[in-house]
């Protein structure tokens, strides 16, 4: 009696599965570019909210003192020796006014801004400069830790060990260079003499009494609301990049090393300077967007990990893309707010 064949076992051969691999994988990589692409307008979205929210935060500040923030104060007199005169930054002034007063709470801006009541342990006994503020903080920067620890350990100011501090990717803009201005924009205005750098937060004030002066208000932005920034990105510091790349080595006092990346730091805040196409040399170019975010000196540039440009605030609390071709001239222009120069679209 013939006996039936055994039933063939049902199953993929190794040149199918091969075939579907490559299947998913040529998928794979024509989805992942537009999957980027989606999760870079979303983090462009949210950087370009965290500017307004900054935005509202000085006007709030202008409505209570009819006056700007600077972009950094001095105390006319030690307010506890021996840490110095310097006072706080833009970005810690108005966090009352950006519903984290709590944060300014826990610091002493009546003291310098390297007084130990506005340091964390061990260099300090407060806490409240060391918080990361999310509107402070472009999702599209690479993570990094912002660590004073050398630094401060290096002046004397105490430790040893980390002082991470809260960072920023944003920073008041004080102006432009004189080099720049010599260089690139020689059309522009004058700048004025210091402390006064000739943009709109780019008075530094002094402090006495508690009363800080000289001061900028929204009507000494004759050049136009609309037309001056007040704010833009300087991202990714401490470590200096290069028109994308990170600058090594990337240790206290080497190339790629730029200190001032906190929100409290005195001074973080954008002095525009140009530099080559590489982003390598300061003054060596007309490049003044996504070239370099560090001069070598305490001003921060324009940079964003954002492609062909970076974000801005003007004056007027509206945000901007500006790119990274944007004309030197108008750079130079809309950084300044009494240039008396006529801009277009930027």
């Amino acid at each position: 009696m013939p006996h039936p064949s055994p039933k063939r076992r049902e199953g993929f051969t190794l040149i199918e599965l091969l075939v579907v691999i490559a299947i998913i994988a040529v998928l794979i990589g024509l989805l992942l570019p537009a999957v980027q692409k989606v999760r870079e307008a979303a983090n462009r979205m949210s950087c370009t909210n965290n500017l307004k929210q900054i935005g509202l935060g000085i006007h709030n500040y202008h409505s209570t003192f009819e006056k700007l923030p600077p972009w950094a104060f001095d105390f006319a007199v030690q307010p506890n020796p021996p840490y110095g005169t310097q006072g706080f930054a833009t970005l810690a002034l108005i966090l009352a006014y950006m519903e984290q007063g709590n944060i300014l709470n826990a610091v002493r801006t009546d003291r310098a801004v390297v007084d130990p009541s506005n340091l964390p342990p061990p260099y300090g006994t407060s806490q409240g400069g060391a918080t990361v503020v999310k509107n402070y903080i472009c999702p599209s920067t690479p993570q990094r830790t912002t660590d004073y620890g050398p630094y401060f350990a290096s002046v004397g100011l105490g430790g040893p060990g980390a002082c991470i501090l809260g960072p920023t990717d944003y920073a008041a803009i004080r102006g432009m260079h004189p080099n720049f201005r010599t260089n690139c924009a020689p059309n522009a205005g004058a700048i004025p003499a210091s402390p006064d750098d000739g943009g709109a937060l780019g008075i530094k004030a002094k402090s006495t009494n508690g009363n800080m002066a000289p001061i900028t208000r929204i009507a000494d932005i004759i050049d136009g609301t609309s037309t001056t920034l007040m704010v833009g990105e300087c991202a990714g510091r401490q470590q200096v990049y290069a028109a994308g790349k990170p600058v090594m080595p990337n240790t206290p006092g080497a190339v790629g090393y730029a200190l001032n990346s906190a929100w409290g730091d005195y001074n973080t805040a954008i002095g525009v300077r140009g530099f080559d196409n590489a982003g390598v040399t300061v003054d060596g170019g007309c490049c003044a967007v996504n070239c370099n975010n560090s001069a070598g000196t305490a001003t921060g540039q324009f940079y964003a990990f954002h492609s062909g440009g970076a974000n801005s605030l003007r004056c007027d609390g509206s945000v901007s893309f500006m790119s990274a071709n944007t004309d030197p001239a108008v750079v130079g222009a809309v950084v300044t707010r009494a240039g008396g120069e006529v801009v277009g679209n930027f």
